[in-house]
């Protein structure tokens, strides 16, 4: 039998350390995203404001604000897979906190909001080990293939998360939670089982130590265009938060059709990860990154102006595409110029900046809609959208000359 080539996919499905944390990702993911379809539903049924829709963003985005450079030290010193278990473990809370109260029949705006930090409380820990944790699983050559698999592994938590809660969602939300408590429990018992082929740092927490993550981006224009880029895009160009109004009000397909909606970028973005992950992008990385946030631009534009659902469907999913493109892009060469000792760090840096492109932006798309409407606040964020890729371009000259993921 012929050895097969090092960065094959047969050799990437042989890393079973790697196929667990794959697994563990769907899992959460799963639960994750059954959650907040439930919660973003139930905070439009109770208080039918897209300014409330835009703070469960904000709420968010506070534990990723306040603790962003102390979990990328957490990531760095100690043990990973048991970093990611304990954010997990908050997750567990969150939910059974939403299912203690909607069976108790006491859901309420505070209530949602609770659930929300505690949310984004476990992502802040979460997100800066789990991909630092990826590169010590798999040799340097399969990184790029291991990343789009692992996004992949998300997206398919994307999809299937807010399309089972479309289908158990029946008012209360207690069966969408119970669901996702048990898929919580499943993911930390396949997290036990992943090790973590490192040596941990033993530096102490100073604010030196936790900032030269920021200082490492800052440092290498490169990677501060290619992270910042992702962080103005989404920002100004994310419509998640406004999909309960398109769902209830422009298109009129009630909580199944949200969950639809919700799905639709991840079908797009697993369709594009499988792509990725037999065929990597492997030159003209910088243009690629810059093309697929220009894609993702003019997507937003399409569905904003769109009044009929399976259009909005297909621009959603391209969107999806576009943006899982720049995703493993950007993660795959942040993970490669980064040294090891310092992946944790600048991970959370990393994490900083899509929190505050995905919870921001829903902040600013609930509170643009809220003076522009919905229609309003889509559009224009997918013409800001287009502006800031040109922009960036400008900008960083290096990202478009950038060609291979490892410079000779």
């Amino acid at each position: 039998m012929p050895v097969p080539a090092p960065d094959s996919l047969r050799s990437l499905f042989a890393q079973q350390a790697f196929l667990r944390l794959w697994a563990t990702r769907i899992l959460g993911g799963l639960a994750t995203q059954m959650t907040m379809v439930a919660a973003a539903w139930q905070m439009y049924e109770l208080t039918g404001s897209a300014w409330d829709l835009g703070l469960v963003g904000l709420v968010q985005f506070l534990p990723v604000l306040l603790l962003t450079l102390p979990a990328g030290h957490v990531a760095d010193r100690y043990h990973r897979p048991r970093v990611i278990a304990w954010a997990q473990l908050l997750q567990l809370a969150a939910t059974a906190w939403l299912l203690g109260f909607s069976l108790a029949g006491l859901l309420s705006r505070e209530v949602l909001f609770g659930a929300s930090f505690l949310l984004g409380t476990a992502r802040t820990f979460q997100m800066p080990a789990q991909q630092s944790l990826v590169p010590s699983l798999v040799p340097p050559g399969m990184l790029a293939r291991a990343m789009a698999m692992s996004s992949s592994g998300n997206q398919l938590a994307v999809i299937g998360g807010p399309a089972a809660a479309g289908v158990l969602f029946l008012g209360t939300g207690i069966t969408v939670y119970a669901a996702a408590t048990v898929l919580l429990v499943l993911a930390l018992v396949a997290l036990l089982q992943i090790p973590d082929r490192r040596l941990a740092s033993t530096a102490a927490p100073t604010l030196h130590s936790m900032l030269a993550g920021a200082r490492f981006i800052a440092s290498r224009k490169l990677l501060l265009g290619a992270v910042s880029l992702d962080l103005v895009a989404v920002l100004f160009g994310g419509a998640t938060a406004l999909l309960p109004i398109f769902a209830k009000e422009i298109l009129q397909v009630g909580p199944e059709g949200l969950g639809l909606l919700r799905a639709a970028p991840a079908v797009g973005a697993l369709a594009m990860s499988l792509v990725l992950t037999r065929t990597p992008v492997r030159t003209r990385i910088g243009r690629w990154l810059l093309l697929s946030v220009a894609c993702f631009g003019a997507c937003m534009l399409v569905f904003g102006l769109s009044t009929h659902f399976w259009l909005s469907m297909a621009a959603l999913a391209l969107s999806g595409a576009a943006d899982m493109v720049s995703v493993v892009v950007r993660q795959t060469l942040v993970q490669l110029e980064t040294p090891h000792d310092m992946r944790g760090r600048v991970g959370a840096v990393n994490s900083m900046f899509i929190g505050a492109s995905n919870q921001l932006g829903e902040f600013e798309s609930g509170a643009t809609a809220a003076v522009l409407g919905a229609v309003g606040s889509v559009v224009l964020g997918g013409l800001a959208t287009l502006l800031i890729v040109g922009a960036w371009w400008k900008l960083f000259p290096q990202l478009p000359r950038r060609d291979r993921f490892q410079e000779d």
